[in-house]
């Protein structure tokens, strides 16, 4: 997906995601903008908080709970049910 096509997504939504990809698994989490948002999107790198870690993430917001995505390795993403 192009980084267009997934700010316009981030930008609607701010609850869990799944995010699927080309060569593996999906994951389930929700995109976090940090002070080096706007670099990574320029690179489409996107920065993402696994579900098991929301929690951990809304008391501490510790950046080593996410991690860094591609968002060329994306084919879909949906809204988690």
């Amino acid at each position: 997906m192009t980084n267009e096509q997934i700010e316009k997504f981030v930008a609607s939504r701010k609850t869990a995601v799944s995010i699927h990809f080309k060569d593996r698994q999906p994951v389930s989490g929700v995109f976090i903008q940090l002070a080096d948002f706007v670099e990574l999107r320029s690179k489409n790198l996107w920065r993402v908080v696994s579900s098991k870690n929301i929690e951990e993430w809304n008391k501490t917001h510790d950046q080593n709970l996410s991690r860094i995505f591609n968002g060329m390795s994306f084919t879909r993403i949906s809204e988690e049910k």
